[in-house]
Formats: structure tokens, sequence, C-alpha cells
């Protein structure tokens, strides 16, 4: 656009038109058409309010693009109304149409509406600020290039990768340094830019990396189920760019570019054999970074977000979120999962089926069918340990498992003194897994006896011996068996003869 305030402001100082067509790119003859105008409306100083954009309409009002009875619109007022947070163009179309009928004057449609801020906008050479409002995006990748680190031992090189994180309207920026680029470092990484920035973002934009997104479809993309926790937690939302499009989060693949000129490039010669010592020098020249000053406008990247940013953006979550980890794993055949060589139990009903695993800095929690059916606490000094829960168990491998020499003991003293001096003797003539084995089976038979038939068997066979076994008490339990049967039966059959069939004279049809 011409540069119509530039001119003025030159020709108001004595300079000619040939030395104010040289410094403002115009020609000669629209040099003079402005003095000219200008000269007719009587201007000898301009106002501070005047714009190019004004100063265009008043001077030359023939080129504005209006129609008789139509209500005007500022334009730039509309621009930098769209620079303010959750700003439309259509609200402020329904504004514009309640000012005109105020005015008495006929509206512009709003697709004419838009169709003029749009000319607007190109003749400005200026881009759709919607994209682009303050405290809406966080753009996020791993930059190309790499930092190395050395091995105390070996001298060998070790690849370090860079985390850029950038905010889209201020440009700001967070970097580190990461061993790899799985997805406990995407987490993690996230979670120090948000502390960095003091806040989050309503949207996060990364690229269709596997640790961030499992697949890429479309509206409705599927996320890794960590990086989709991390987004419920701070309470933003996920959105990836289009597969091959690094258009869609440009401003980070910009800060890739300057991060991999102005940090990597300049520690490319440096030694360091720890990467917390590393990220201390990246973070250094990152503050340098964020501080410089902008080649084209005034401020800095720091600057644009205290001033513009900072207040947008949502509030930080305490504690930090947790890092988690999911996997799939299969229960195997004694109902226990492998975890990095570790081994959890799940309730034994769901042997050979496929489970998914969340994993935490210090707990281990299963989930089948979205539904958590175990947690451990995470195993992490050894290796091949086995954490087991009772309740996982099947009935007979938790009695087995809680069969000990002291639930023996509470067992007998529940029955009698007699059968509690029977389970010590046991205990203390053979060695207690001999001994628990005994005492197992021994425990079996009272499914098939009464406790006080127990009992008086346990009497009978401590009266005849001091070293008792199971054997001879089941003799014994056999014989007193025996005796009670007969005992019964002797007794029915007396009971039978003294009184017979009485069922009374009615019984046979008899009054």
């Amino acid at each position: 656009m011409i540069q119509y305030r530039k001119v003025l402001e030159l020709y108001f100082n004595g300079s000619s038109q040939r030395t104010i067509s040289t410094m403002v790119g115009s020609s000669r003859n629209t040099i003079k058409s402005i003095i000219d105008r200008a000269e007719v409306l009587g201007w000898t100083e301009l106002k501070k309010e005047m714009t190019d954009y004004s100063l265009e309409e008043m001077l030359f009002p023939e080129k504005t693009p209006t129609v008789k009875g139509y209500f005007n619109e500022d334009w730039e007022y509309i621009h930098k109304e769209l620079l303010k947070k959750n700003m439309t163009l259509k609200l402020l179309h329904t504004e514009y149409e309640q000012r005109a009928r105020t005015a008495h004057k006929i509206p512009y449609a709003y697709r004419t509406y838009c169709e003029h801020y749009g000319t607007y906008a190109a003749k400005h050479k200026l881009t759709m600020p919607v994209k682009r409002k303050p405290g809406e995006i966080m753009e996020v990748d791993w930059a190309g290039s790499k930092l190395h680190l050395i091995d105390r031992e070996s001298g060998e090189k070790i690849d370090v990768y860079i985390f850029v994180a950038t905010l889209s309207h201020s440009k700001l920026s967070y970097v580190e340094g990461f061993l790899d680029m799985k997805s406990s470092n995407w987490i993690r990484a996230h979670v120090h830019a948000f502390e960095y920035f003091e806040g989050v973002t309503e949207t996060l934009v990364p690229d269709n990396l596997k640790t961030g997104v499992i697949k890429p479809n479309g509206a409705e993309p599927i996320l890794n189920e960590a990086y989709r926790e991390l987004a419920d937690y701070y309470r933003t939302v996920i959105v990836p760019t289009r597969v091959v499009k690094p258009k869609d989060k440009a401003s980070v693949e910009g800060s890739v570019g300057l991060v991999s000129r102005q940090i990597i490039a300049a520690l490319r010669n440096i030694q360091c054999f720890y990467l917390d010592e590393l990220n201390e020098l990246i973070w250094e020249k990152l503050t340098e970074v964020n501080n410089a000053p902008f080649q084209k406008k005034k401020g800095s990247r720091r600057s644009v977000f205290e001033e513009e940013e900072e207040p947008y953006l949502q509030p930080l979550r305490y504690p930090a979120f947790q890092i988690t980890d999911w996997r799939i794993a299969k229960v195997q055949l004694n109902y226990h999962i492998q975890v990095d060589r570790n081994y959890y139990s799940v309730p034994y009903e769901y042997v050979q089926c496929s489970v998914e695993v969340r994993l935490t800095e210090n707990l281990i929690e299963v989930y089948f069918k979205q539904s958590r059916i175990a947690s451990h606490k995470r195993q992490l000094a050894l290796i091949g340990q086995y954490s087991t829960l009772v309740d996982h168990m099947p009935d007979h491998h938790r009695l087995y498992m809680e069969h000990t020499p002291d639930s023996a003991r509470e067992w007998a003293e529940d029955i009698g003194p007699f059968t509690l001096s029977f389970v010590e003797k046991i205990l203390s003539n053979n060695v207690e897994k001999q001994a628990l084995k005994v005492l197992l089976n021994f425990q079996n038979l009272t499914k098939k006896h009464p406790l006080s038939l127990i009992e008086t068997s346990c009497e009978i066979l401590l009266t005849i011996t001091e070293q008792p076994t199971l054997s001879t008490f089941k003799s014994i339990l056999t014989r007193q068996k025996k005796r009670l049967d007969k005992k019964a039966t002797t007794t029915n059959h007396l009971v039978d003869d003294s009184h017979g069939f009485v069922r009374g004279a009615t019984y046979f049809g008899g009054k």
C-alpha cells in the first residue's frame, strides 16, 4: 500500500517531491496527486490517529469500495479486535449490524462483510490473525539436528535429541535435550514446557509421530493413551497436523531452524558428560534467543509473551502430571504378567487374555476393556521379583498359600484342645513342609466328618500314644464313626417297635 502518512510527513518537513519519491518507492505523479489533494483540504500537519488507510479514504474517497446507503466499517478496528481472545468475525458483524441500524443505514450481509475484510487484509499484506490468538496454541516438535554427550568410560558420543515447544502468538520457545524420543520423555518435555511458560494453552499441535499419535485418522486421530491423559489432566486439546503438512505448525518449524542455528550449532563443540550439564548450557542460550529483539518490529519474544500472551494462558495444575507409559501384556498361565522382567498378578479369570498396563514411576495398573482389574507397587530394585495378591488366586492356590503353622494352630484351636494338641505334636515331630502336608490332609477330613467326632478321636489317640500319626488317627476316626452309626441304628429300631403305625380311625374312613 502507498505510504500516505510518510509522504505527507516528509512534505510538511520540507522535502522535495523527487526526494519523497525515492524514499517511499512511489512514482512522482503519485506523490504529486497526494500533495495536491492535501493542499486542497488545507492540511499543514497530521493527527496521530490518521493511518494510511484513513488517509486514503479522506484524500481519494472515490477509491473506497462503498455503496450509497450502506454503513461503512472501520476495517483497521476490526483487524485489531480479531487479535483478542475468543473474538470472531461473525460476532463483529453482529455488532456492525446493530450500529448500522442505529445510524439508519443498510448493513452489509455477512458474506459481503467478509469479502470487504478480506480485501482490506490483502491490500495491507496482512495475514488473518485468527490462528495466532494469545494463549491459544503451543506447537511442539523434535529438532532434526542433535547434540552429543561423551561417555566417560569409552569416550564414545551419545546422541541427545532436542525437544522444541513454541507459543504461536509470541513465538516464545522452550528447548530441552533428552537421551531418546520415547513416550515418557515426550510427556516429560511437555510438562517442563508448561512449567517454563507458567501456564497451558488451549491447544497442542504436534506432528504425527508415534509417541503422540497412534493413527492419524483425519479429524478424529487415535492418540497415544499417555498423551491423551496429559491433555485431560491439563485441560487442553491435542490437534495433530495433517500428514506431510509442516505449515500447520509453522511457528515451531521456524523455531526449530532458529534453535538449530543459535543453540545447537553454537554448542556443537561443547564436551559434556552429563545431560543436566548440557541442558543448563542449552537454557542459557535459550534465554538469549527469547530476549533478543526482533529485527522488523519492536520488542522481543519474551516481552510480547509477558505483555500480550501470558494473561491468556490457563493456570497450571498442581501437583505436576505423573509421567505414564502404556503397554500391552498377555496374562500367563500362572496368572501373572511380565513388565520390565518382573512379574505382577492379576485375577486368575483373565489367564491367556491380553491386557493394557499403565506404568507410573511407582505404580502399575492393569486394565481389561477399560476396567481396572489389578494394581501393584512397581518393583524397581531387583529383577525377577513376583508381586502376588492372594485375592487373585484360585481357591486351591489360595488355600495352599494360606496354609502355615500358625493358621493350622488357629484352625485346631477353634475345634478343641485335643485337636490343638494333635496339631502341635505333628508340627514338633516332623519337618515343617512335611508337617504342613500332613495337616492339610487332616483338615480335609472335616469335610466328611463332624468336628465333635474329630475332637473325640484326637482325645482317644493322645491317650494311646505320644507319637500320633495321621494313619492311626484315621483308623480311630473310622471306628468311632461306625460305633456312632450302629448306636443310631439301634435307637431308631427301638423307637419303631414301641410305637408302630399310629394313624387313627379317621385315616381309614372310620368315624
